[in-house]
């Protein structure tokens, strides 16, 4: 089981300017996470979630992280 500040402090450890938001959909391994960073400007959504994807390696190959809808954006 992973806690919600476990994955915001994984997700800023990788993109430290990000601002991360998550919500339990199902238990607490369905997670709907909205992360906005300065790391994303340039980069194709594909790459955005990439590297979210990135920070959460470990937890989703253990499944600590089951099911994970992400949504990422740059700051306005």
């Amino acid at each position: 089981m992973i806690t919600k500040e476990e994955v915001i402090n994984l997700i800023t450890k990788k993109l430290p300017s990000s601002q991360v938001f998550v919500e339990n959909l199902k238990g607490n391994d369905h997670l709907q996470v909205t992360v906005i960073a300065n790391e994303f400007n340039g980069l194709s959504l594909v790459k955005q979630h990439q590297l979210v994807y990135s920070a959460l390696k470990e937890e989703l190959a253990s499944e600590a992280i089951h099911a994970l809808a992400l949504k990422t954006e740059t700051p306005n």
